[in-house]
């Protein structure tokens, strides 16, 4: 199935920004009703080697490991391996992180889901903050960084308020990671395959990328144009800087990021978006999809206005407030190597964007006028 109001809206967007010299590469693929409604790939997988973006193009993730890690999570709670109010430490014993007053509160799993934990992201603070003096990693730097290395790290910080207090996007899905390895003995990567990635076919997704002849080269915004990422980045973000090393995940010693670690296609994500759009079969229940489609934390929210957050990602709340086009219900989130996507439930509407450009893919002009697009030709 192919929308033709939808391919010409959605073609000029796309050939507007490779001109603008925005993106440098990327795929956009949407299903409506369960069918195929459009697939593009466009721009260069990598610009100097003049080698063109493929629908099969592997692109880091980002945070669209998160809602992978968030289901996988929600499909071991089904299996009674773990329970939304287990304490961390029932898997973490030595995971004890304080409160700036030396208590030291409870973390459950619950709120490493809802990122209600108190832990937070170095790159949401200033030059200079605690998370930077204590060297922590948000997954996506420091080759070579152990989880074990890495929680010792987090849990020597302060707490930024209470568990259950707030919401602070933060390394919350890292430490879940670390705590699904112990639950199950077994590395993060095999359980990820066994209970979301194999049965969902998705092949091309992993934590280490096999196919590295497929795998896009990463770039960062820049003017005239993105510039080519070394083997470590900078990239301003809110008050602090996204830190990047696109090739850790080939250090065998970096501890599998579940916030930010996966890489894939977008047809694999695709698949994943549509299976849980659906009901969640074959990889969890219906109830646990009801769970990531209703507020998880009241008005904690602080991402944007008129919309909260699930067990794994963004709700659209009020449409009004928000500003887009997007109905109530609608899920949504990004990953900051250029990627977004959303699920509109109401339109049996799934679309995901992977770019590999950042921050320019997943935020701002090039992804609202994709949505834009879309709704446009609804």
């Amino acid at each position: 199935m192919t929308d033709g109001p939808m391919t010409k809206t959605l073609d000029a967007v796309l050939d507007e920004a490779l001109a603008a010299k925005k993106i440098v590469g990327g795929v956009v693929m949407i299903a409506r009703g369960g069918e195929r409604a459009y697939e593009r790939a466009f721009g260069m997988a990598d610009r100097e080697a003049g080698r063109p973006v493929a629908l099969d193009t592997i692109f880091r993730f980002a945070s669209l490991t998160k809602p992978l890690l968030a289901v996988l999570t929600l499909s071991l709670i089904e299996r009674g391996v773990m329970a939304l109010s287990d304490p961390v430490t029932r898997f973490l014993p030595d995971f004890r992180p304080k409160l700036a007053g030396g208590e030291e509160p409870v973390i459950t799993i619950r709120h490493l889901l809802t990122h209600t934990s108190g832990l937070r992201y170095r790159f949401f603070e200033p030059a200079g903050g605690a998370y930077e003096q204590a060297d922590i990693s948000d997954g996506m730097d420091i080759p070579g960084r152990t989880f074990e290395d890495n929680l010792k790290r987090i849990a020597s910080v302060p707490l930024a308020f209470p568990p259950g207090a707030a919401w602070a996007y933060s390394v919350a899905y890292d430490v879940l990671g670390a705590a699904i390895e112990k639950a199950m003995s077994k590395p993060l990567a095999e359980v990820m395959r066994e209970g979301v990635t194999g049965p969902l076919g998705m092949d091309d997704t992993s934590f280490v990328v096999q196919a590295r002849d497929r795998l896009a080269t990463a770039y960062a915004d820049g003017s005239p144009a993105p510039v080519k990422m070394g083997a470590h980045h900078l990239v301003p973000f809110g008050p602090g800087n996204l830190s990047y090393a696109p090739d850790r995940m080939f250090n065998p010693a970096s501890f599998p990021s579940g916030g930010g670690g996966m890489s894939g296609t977008a047809p694999d994500f695709l698949t994943f978006l549509e299976a849980i759009r659906k009901g969640g079969a074959p990889v969890i229940g219906k109830s646990s999809v009801d769970a990531l489609s209703t507020d998880a934390i009241g008005n904690m929210m602080v991402l944007g206005p008129g919309a909260t957050f699930s067990l794994g990602w963004s709700i659209v709340t009020d449409p009004a407030i928000g500003g887009g086009p997007q109905p109530k219900g609608t899920w949504r989130w990004g990953g900051v190597y250029g990627n977004s996507w959303f699920v509109d439930p109401s339109n049996a509407l799934s679309v995901v964007i992977v770019t590999n450009t950042a921050i320019a893919g997943m935020s701002g002009p090039f992804p609202d006028a994709v949505r834009d697009a879309i709704y446009l030709a609804l």
